[in-house]
């Protein structure tokens, strides 16, 4: 089994997966929850599942971009239980993450259908990747501004889907024909079983000690309104 962590966005989310399905799942979209309820879910559901960390075959976190805080907590958790236990650690792109889950629940889709992850970052901008319906990857992962313009690149034959807590600032931006926005879509632990397992086999294992989250920018710290001094 893996133990698989999603902390890219304001959802904390853990789930336990084997190499068939997610056995168990718990989350919360309670803003800044990270690190209080991160680990208290992954004890549970160890406990629940009777099992130690020793027991895991790896343990997987999703690596970036996303919030800078929210990822540099779900990997260094990750990190702990990896060198603790003695496991492999390995880290999810968010996008490719998002998705599979996107994906896994699509009910039809067609063979030029194009998928675009969307997450939020500041202003305008969002992190995105762009992916076909095999996931193989038709743009890398990127920050930009969104405007009128954006994907005009990609022939209007193509659909593209556009999912994630950055789509619903592109909805009225983007101007070409075949798009669609998918305003439910919630990212999730669980979207890692798949990838987590790919990676497992294929031996992409990351160095425990110098592993570092994919923040993508660098972090932008804010400086306080008022001068309490």
């Amino acid at each position: 089994m893996i133990l698989c962590l999603e902390t890219a966005t304001s959802l904390c989310s853990v789930a336990l997966c084997d190499d068939s399905s997610v056995i168990a799942l718990k989350e919360s979209d309670e803003g800044r929850s990270h690190a209080s309820l991160l680990t208290v879910f992954i004890y549970e559901l160890l406990r629940e599942a009777g099992i130690r960390t020793t027991d895991l075959e790896a343990v997987a976190v999703s690596k970036g971009p996303g919030s800078y805080t929210g990822l540099r907590i779900g990997v260094s958790v990750a990190k702990g239980i990896a060198y603790a236990a003695s496991i492999p650690l390995i880290g999810v792109d968010t996008t490719y993450s998002m998705f599979r889950g996107y994906i896994s629940k699509a009910e039809t889709v067609q063979e030029t259908d194009l998928f675009c992850p969307l997450l939020d970052a500041r202003r305008m901008e969002v992190y995105y990747s762009v992916f076909d319906v095999k996931g193989n990857t038709v743009k890398g992962i990127r920050a930009e501004v969104i405007g009128k313009d954006s994907f005009s690149d990609i022939p209007d034959r193509s659909r593209i889907f556009f999912f994630g807590d950055g789509s619903g600032k592109c909805r009225d931006l983007i101007k070409r024909n075949n798009i669609f926005f998918d305003k439910d879509f919630r990212i999730s632990a669980s979207f890692m079983q798949r990838p987590a397992y790919e990676y497992l086999k294929e031996s992409r294992i990351e160095n425990t000690a110098y592993f570092e989250p994919f923040y993508l920018k660098d972090f932008l710290a804010t400086k306080p309104v008022k001068n309490i001094l």
